[in-house]
C-alpha cells in the first residue's frame, strides 16, 4: 500500500522529471496538491476525484488531467488497476489545456501509449531513454481532449447541508421533491432554495438530476442493467425522458454513451 507521506514528496523531488505509478491495491489518500500535472487512467472499475468543490467521476475509457497545485483527492470502492503520471510543470502555460482540469475520453493510441508506461516506475528523467516517449505522452494531450465529460458533481463542506445530501443520496430512487425534501429535513423549502443556491450554484432540482446521472454511469459500469432498467431503477416512467436529461447533461445519449465505455 501507499505511504501517503513518501509518496508524495516522491513525486514532487524532481521537478524535471516524469514520475509514473501504477497501484492494483484499492486506497484513499488525503487530499493534497502536486507541483507537477497529473494524468490518472482507471482500468475498469469506478473512481472518483474529490475537488474543493465539486466530485468527479471517472468511468471507463476515460482519463482525468489534474493540474499542478489543484487540491484533490482520489476514491475507488473496488480494487481497480489505476495509472498515473506526474508530469514537469515548466511547459504548461504553452497551452490552456495544462492548466484545467477535465476528465476526457481516451482514444486508441493513448491507451496503448499508456499500457506501454507500466514498464517504467517512479522518475524518468531527461536523458533517459524512455523520457521523450513519456514527454509525447503530455505533448499529445491537448490534440486529442477536445471534449471533456461535462458531468460533475458539487461538493459542500457546509454542515447544514450535510443531512440534506445524505437524505437526498438515501432517496435517489424515489419520486423525491423540494416539498418531501423539506419536510423530512425540517428545513423550510425557502431556506434549502437558498442553501442549494449559497453552497452548491445550483438548484436542489439540478442536484438532484445530476447525483441520478452519476448512480446512471456507475450502474452502467457495474452491472449488467438495460438501459430500460437503469431508467425505471433511478425513479424515471420511461426510457425517454431518461435517456433526454441524460443528453442534457452529457450531450450523448445513454445507448451510446455503454458503447462508448464497451469499446
Amino acid at each position: 500500500m501507499i505511504n501517503a507521506p513518501d509518496f508524495f514528496t516522491a513525486i514532487d523531488r524532481l521537478p524535471e522529471s516524469v514520475y509514473v505509478m501504477h497501484e492494483k491495491n484499492e486506497f484513499r489518500l488525503p487530499q493534497h496538491a502536486h507541483h507537477k500535472g497529473q494524468l490518472i487512467y482507471i482500468e475498469g472499475g469506478v473512481a472518483y476525484i474529490h475537488l474543493v468543490n465539486k466530485t468527479l467521476i471517472i468511468p471507463a475509457r476515460h482519463y482525468v488531467w489534474i493540474p499542478k497545485g489543484m487540491l484533490h483527492f482520489i476514491e475507488m470502492h473496488k480494487s481497480v488497476v489505476i495509472i498515473s503520471l506526474y508530469f514537469y510543470a515548466d511547459d504548461d502555460d504553452d497551452h490552456p489545456f495544462f492548466n484545467k482540469g477535465g476528465i476526457y475520453p481516451i482514444n486508441t493510441l493513448l491507451m496503448q501509449m499508456l499500457s506501454y508506461s507500466v514498464k517504467w516506475e517512479g522518475d524518468v528523467l531527461p536523458g533517459d531513454k524512455t523520457f521523450p516517449f513519456l514527454a509525447a505522452i503530455k505533448n499529445i494531450l491537448p490534440e486529442i481532449s477536445r471534449k471533456a465529460l461535462p458531468i460533475a458533481l458539487p461538493t459542500t463542506e457546509n454542515e447544514r447541508m450535510q443531512p440534506v445530501i445524505s437524505y437526498i443520496s438515501s432517496h435517489l430512487f424515489e419520486p423525491l421533491t423540494l416539498a418531501t425534501l423539506s419536510k423530512d429535513t425540517g428545513f423550510s423549502e425557502r431556506t434549502l432554495t437558498r442553501l442549494f443556491q449559497a453552497t452548491m450554484k445550483i438548484s436542489f432540482l439540478q442536484y438532484f438530476k445530476l447525483l441520478r446521472m452519476v448512480k446512471a454511469i456507475e450502474m452502467m459500469l457495474q452491472t449488467d442493467k438495460s438501459m430500460s432498467e437503469i431508467a425505471y431503477t433511478l425513479g424515471y416512467n420511461n426510457v425517454s425522458a431518461f435517456s433526454n436529461i441524460f443528453y442534457q447533461l452529457t450531450r450523448t445519449r445513454p445507448s451510446e454513451f455503454a458503447k462508448q465505455l464497451q469499446m
